[in-house]
């Protein structure tokens, strides 16, 4: 299948909306309200999706693979905002650089957080600049091989005295996994539900 940017268009307009996601069982307290983009890109060689690899020494996910995003803030007027504020502060994605396609359902994270996924589709050129406090690098592995469910695994892990699961693709030497894998799941099911 060819994916293209007007056919993204078109499968998230009717994406229904469906219930939140949790990863694991939530931890005492109200969760912390997060946003992330999914950065979409529309490159000449097909769509692509841009991904971070967070430094070693941060306090929360270090090393880990993920989405430009974070805590809302109170100046935020909604996840949307966040999670455009985040992306440029994170990588130097641009706000006039993103067109807003949708929001994936809420993604509660075993860490206390409640993650808005927000689909962008993103027009080069990026110029990106990255917060070298937060991250390593980017990369863009290609939005075709992050929709086919054959490139997918469930690794089973122990957590709190119970056993759960998580998702993870494997790319040219990366691990993408836990809410970020997730959240992809999320994002390929709303992009074929109607198949």
């Amino acid at each position: 299948m060819q994916l293209t940017v007007e056919w993204l268009r078109q499968r998230l307009v009717v994406c229904q909306p469906r219930a939140a996601v949790r990863e694991a069982p939530a931890p005492p307290g109200a969760p912390i309200a997060a946003a992330v983009l999914v950065p979409i890109v529309a490159r000449p060689s097909g769509l692509t999706v841009l991904l971070t690899q967070r430094t070693a020494h941060l306090r929360d996910h270090a090393g880990q693979v993920s989405f430009p995003g974070g805590r809302c803030e109170s100046a935020d007027a909604s996840p949307v905002a966040t999670a455009l504020r985040e992306s440029h502060e994170e990588v130097g994605i641009l706000s006039a650089q993103v067109e807003v396609l949708a929001s994936l359902p809420d993604y509660f994270t075993g860490t206390g957080f409640r993650i808005t996924p927000v689909v962008g589709l993103v027009t080069p050129p990026l110029n990106l600049q990255l917060d070298d406090f937060e991250v390593a690098e980017v990369f863009e592995p290609p939005l075709e091989f992050l929709l086919d469910p054959a490139n997918y695994q469930q690794h089973p892990i122990e957590w709190q005295g119970a056993a759960h699961h998580y998702w993870a693709v494997p790319w040219q030497g990366r691990f993408i996994w836990g809410a970020t894998a997730g959240m992809l799941v999320n994002l390929r099911q709303c992009l074929f539900a109607q198949d």
